[in-house]
């Protein structure tokens, strides 16, 4: 079995175009957006009521949204397992975009 060796990027400019490659599938974008938002919403709770053990929920509201997108809607595997730190901040400038409009959800 061969493995596909990652793309190298030396900036994350070079890298946010092979991350919305990875992200072409509107259901896929919605599915990233949702968790995205819920995110910043359970940040804005926990910060108001100060109950810190609610903070476990972050990965799996981000990564499951997310790896639902990838793997029923967009068919391939999510960017964070070759990627991690560039794929996060892709997390946020996509939803970044998506808010200003600059990518259709």
């Amino acid at each position: 079995m061969s493995q596909e060796t990652p793309q190298q990027f030396n900036t994350f400019a070079e890298f946010y175009p092979y991350y919305l490659s990875e992200h072409q599938n509107m259901t896929c974008r919605r599915l990233h957006f949702v968790g995205s938002t819920l995110i910043l919403l359970l940040i804005a709770y926990v910060a108001m009521t100060e109950q810190w053990v609610l903070l476990w929920l972050l990965p799996v509201l981000g990564y499951g949204f997310a790896w639902v997108g990838h793997f029923f809607f967009e068919h391939n595997k999510p960017a964070t397992f070759k990627y991690p730190l560039y794929s996060l901040l892709g997390d946020w400038v996509m939803y970044k975009d998506m808010l200003l409009g600059n990518i259709k959800r």
